[in-house]
């Protein structure tokens, strides 16, 4: 069974798909770098200067107690979800370019590969059997 479990692991699919996750991973940080620290104050501009996730609408206001003790606010954040949704879309479009890069470098490689040359027709193998046999 521990033979069988290292095949598994050292076969060409597991490593790459490992590959792919630690670099997706790290894309992922560098693109909600981008998102959050260069797309967002941008946008935040071009709306006036405001940034989302400030906007929250405000369920409970943070008050003082009885005793002297803080009570915080209770909001539901609204501006973060917009955030998070332009995120996403930012993402998708770059996923998008990416894979469409890709794409025409695979298309590329495709033209490029010559085709094999043309064996031998089924009657050419069938007519040198049975010119074999008959010998």
């Amino acid at each position: 069974m521990l033979k069988e479990f290292k095949n598994f692991i050292m076969t060409g699919n597991v490593i790459d798909l490992a590959v792919a996750v630690i670099l997706a991973g790290a894309v992922g940080l560098v693109v909600n770098g981008f998102v959050s620290d260069v797309m967002m104050p941008i946008i935040g501009h071009f709306a006036g200067g405001m940034d989302f996730a400030d906007l929250k609408y405000i369920l409970t206001e943070a008050s003082v107690d009885a005793d002297g003790n803080e009570v915080a606010e209770n909001a539901i954040m609204w501006g973060k979800w917009v955030n998070t949704i332009i995120n996403l879309v930012i993402v998708g479009f770059v996923l998008f370019m990416i894979v469409k890069a890709y794409n025409k470098t695979k298309k590329k490689q495709a033209e490029e590969a010559p085709a094999p040359p043309p064996g031998p027709t089924q009657e050419e193998l069938l007519s040198e059997i049975r010119d074999l046999l008959k010998k």
